[in-house]
């Protein structure tokens, strides 16, 4: 569906103290899900840093999000809401780069933990929330020195990188640590998401905690599974998409701190005959057979 043209207006400013930047290019780009996008439309910010760009025909099916390049790397701007015909976005805010600085810091880490599957296996999905607390956005040009690296739970499989603030594609698993290699900006903090998959023999998994984290968030939707950690704040249960899950959250851990799950003994479920059933049928065909062959009658003799 087509709708009217939209005018989309913001400024680009410079870092710690958000002085406007002039004649600096910036670009519209529409976005559709599973179809990618391109840029529409580009033009150079004016005086006070400001810039107004145009919609043309507007794809109520489309996302679209401003950038600015600065120093090699591309900032974006919120979505442009829809449903609208002039709209004014929050400043983009660029930054310097540097290789060192201050530590990143982790915020925030989500983990929700799925009820396990058929075959036993449960999907695990982190969301983690990390913080540049210096000047300019960190970056590296060398894979082994990433711009922040954590640790992932022992025994995990099946390890998946997520979308986010932080590309997937600057997202990988290095043995038991996740480690990311794009870039992270000051500012608010940049959401990471990755998922993987806890094995059918593991009861129970221990959340590792390598690095001051201001606080851990746990979603679990098999509800009657326990949770050990420090101070830890039971949330009750939450109705998420049609399931529910138990909630709890602890605060401020320090490197080294326990959070473990235990996750409850499996139940009888019938799925877990199938191969006990199976294997008891296959027998029972062959000695059906066995007993079916004793008893036909021998073939008479032909005369000679």
């Amino acid at each position: 569906m087509v709708a009217q043209r939209v005018m989309v207006s913001g400024q680009v400013v410079y870092g710690p103290g958000r002085r406007p930047l002039s004649h600096t290019w910036v670009v519209l780009h529409q976005v559709q899900m599973g179809a990618g996008g391109g840029p529409i439309d580009s033009v150079r910010t004016g005086s006070g840093g400001r810039f107004t760009l145009v919609i043309a025909r507007p794809d109520t099916a489309a996302m679209y999000v401003v950038s600015s390049w600065y120093s090699g790397i591309a900032y974006f701007s919120e979505p442009v809401p829809p449903g609208r015909r002039a709209v004014t976005l929050q400043p983009i805010v660029v930054y310097d780069t540097a290789s060192t600085g201050p530590p990143i810091g982790l915020h925030r880490r989500l983990v929700t933990v799925a009820r396990p599957r058929k075959d036993g296996t449960r999907p695990v999905l982190e969301l983690l929330a990390l913080e540049n607390p210096g000047k300019a956005t960190r970056i590296t040009n060398d894979t082994t020195r990433p711009t922040w690296m954590g640790a992932l739970p022992r025994g995990v499989i099946q390890f998946e990188a997520g979308q986010g603030d932080v590309s997937g594609e600057a997202v990988g698993r290095r043995g038991d640590r996740v480690i990311v290699v794009g870039p992270i900006p000051p500012g608010e903090p940049k959401q990471l998401t990755y998922s993987y998959t806890l094995p059918a023999t593991m009861s129970a998994l221990a959340i590792p905690i390598d690095q001051p984290t201001g606080e851990v968030d746990l979603l679990l939707e098999d509800t009657t599974t326990t949770v050990a950690a420090p101070a830890l704040e039971v949330g009750g249960v939450q109705l998420i998409e049609q399931r529910h899950f138990a909630s709890y959250r602890a605060r401020a851990l320090s490197p080294g701190a326990s959070v473990v799950l235990t996750f409850p003994r499996a139940g009888f479920r019938a799925e877990f005959l199938v191969p006990y059933v199976v294997g008891v049928v296959a027998v029972a065909l062959v000695v059906g057979l066995v007993i079916a062959l004793r008893k036909q009658p021998s073939a008479p003799l032909r005369p000679e």
